[in-house]
């Protein structure tokens, strides 16, 4: 029987800590690419509040320059997220790119076309597909004829229809997908959903996918810190399903609200202690000192002894 592919950084992660580095733009561009269906080149990472590297994983974002196959340059926000709160969260999240990137004392003719790419972990919303596509339009209310632009407007746009100057939105659902992988988009959201890439795979960037995103090239302090990663998911996962679920079922069940409400915090408790204990149990096994275990993983001393307790 022909071995199973090997398992690969997870996206999400390889967004936050290798994909930023222009020696593997290719895989961000093969994405794109398919997902846009046109070639997409990126010209730069921009410097930004929304690129700074922070510690919350559950939504972890990159903003890129990008030129098109008609040489048309725009910025794409890529972004994965467990969030619940978020048709809100994009909104905000493309106004402040705008904003962020619109010099002081220009013409609002520059502000720039924004692509919002969210890759989500649960289900927005109902519906039965796994990839939306969002734009903006103006429909007349009594004879519903779409606005357009003047001659003189595309001109200084230099766009065809008034949704091309507006931000796009596309939302891939990953649960949604049944594994089934028709074309080259379908490759990559396979990938994305299963962190696998087959070998029959021929999608753009998912060769240098599956070079780049081998776990087995991470360095020791490297696998920990995403082996850490990939718990505080599991625990988030968890919290959702006992907060949003169980929750719900024991509330209805005996309407016990602040029941619930304290359920919920030792939960959170017993399964971040969980968690961090696990973490740090590896680390303690790879011959590391309380101290150097704290310091990585970013607890005090006296923390670290109390979970060995």
């Amino acid at each position: 029987m022909p071995n199973s592919p090997r398992k690969l950084i997870s996206f999400d992660w390889a967004i936050k800590k290798i994909l930023r580095s222009k020696a593997n733009f290719g895989i961000l561009e093969g994405f794109l690419s398919e997902l846009l269906f046109t070639n997409i080149q990126i010209l730069e990472v921009l410097e930004s509040e929304s690129n700074q590297d922070l510690p919350d994983d559950k939504f972890n974002r990159v903003d890129i320059k990008v030129k098109d196959s008609e040489e048309k340059i725009y910025i794409i926000e890529v972004q994965f997220s467990r969030e619940l709160d978020y048709l809100q969260r994009i909104l905000y999240a493309c106004s402040k790119v705008i904003t962020e990137h619109l010099p002081k004392g220009v013409p609002y003719a520059e502000v720039s076309k924004v692509i919002s790419v969210n890759i989500l972990h649960f289900d927005l919303g109902k519906g039965d597909d796994y990839i939306y596509h969002g734009t903006t339009r103006f429909i007349g209310l009594h004879n519903q004829t779409e606005l357009e632009l003047s001659e003189e407007q595309k001109n200084l746009y230099a766009v065809k229809k008034i949704a091309d100057l507006y931000p796009e939105y596309y939302l891939i659902e990953l649960r949604n997908f049944n594994n089934v992988a028709k074309n080259t988009l379908d490759e990559w959201i396979y990938f994305l959903k299963n962190e696998q890439i087959e070998d029959n795979f021929t999608a753009k960037g998912l060769k240098e996918a599956k070079e780049t995103l081998d776990v087995l090239k991470m360095t020791p302090q490297e696998r920990l810190a995403y082996e850490r990663h990939q718990e505080d998911l599991h625990y988030q996962a968890s919290m959702y399903q006992s907060t949003y679920v169980l929750g719900k079922l024991e509330g209805k069940e005996e309407g016990k609200e602040e029941g619930i409400e304290i359920g919920i915090v030792i939960g959170e408790e017993r399964g971040m202690k969980k968690a961090l204990l696990q973490t740090a149990t590896k680390m303690k096994k790879m011959g590391m000192s309380h101290r150097d275990i704290a310091e990585i993983m970013g607890l005090t001393l006296e923390e670290i002894e109390t979970l060995f307790i």
